[in-house]
């Protein structure tokens, strides 16, 4: 029989960094994910900044292929397409890392380690609990999740309006060009 403090809500086996509310707390402290929660306009400065960043990554790449004194349009384009690139990577990151998150407050189970990765135990969460972790999902992680999903389909759509306004070039380009044998 267990005794009155295991079967308490109170009690809880797992220690407290792998708490999936202190995980929360935790990532939400984080740099660089807790940028997923500032406003928009902060929000959209910390993306240009890795977007400039991520320019003088790409634009030496696009310069090998496309010199920009030659031609400027497309060396343009491969650089954005190197930015686009390098932003969805970086998106992608913490979408996975909220979604981890989410998935670990949805539970009705906690996974943890008590020592090391060899003694994995799982302990159920009581309602309150779990209750408590789901209203953090609904009106803290889901609108987070939700920012990041939009602003990686509207990269998707820069990408593809790269893409297209290349391939438009190209075909333009390809007109003035002899036809091969």
């Amino acid at each position: 029989m267990s005794s009155p403090r295991e079967s308490s809500p109170q009690f809880c086996p797992v220690p407290l960094e792998q708490q999936p509310v202190n995980e929360y707390e935790a990532l939400k402290a984080a740099w660089p994910f807790s940028w997923a929660e500032l406003s928009p306009l902060p929000f959209i400065k910390k993306l240009l900044w890795v977007a400039f960043w991520g320019s003088l990554l790409a634009s030496p790449i696009a310069a090998a292929s496309f010199p920009p004194q030659k031609k400027p349009i497309f060396f343009a384009l491969a650089t954005a397409l190197g930015i686009f690139f390098l932003l969805g990577l970086f998106l992608i990151r913490l979408l996975l890392g909220w979604f981890y998150i989410k998935d670990r407050l949805q539970s009705e189970e906690v996974i943890y380690e008590e020592s090391g990765w060899y003694d994995g135990q799982r302990w159920p969460k009581p309602l309150e609990i779990l209750t408590r972790d789901r209203l953090i999902i609904r009106y803290q992680v889901q609108p987070i999740l939700q920012r990041l999903q939009q602003t990686l389909l509207i990269l998707g759509v820069l990408i593809a309006l790269d893409v297209c306004l290349w391939s438009l070039l190209g075909f333009y380009q390809g007109l003035g060009q002899p036809a091969l044998q």
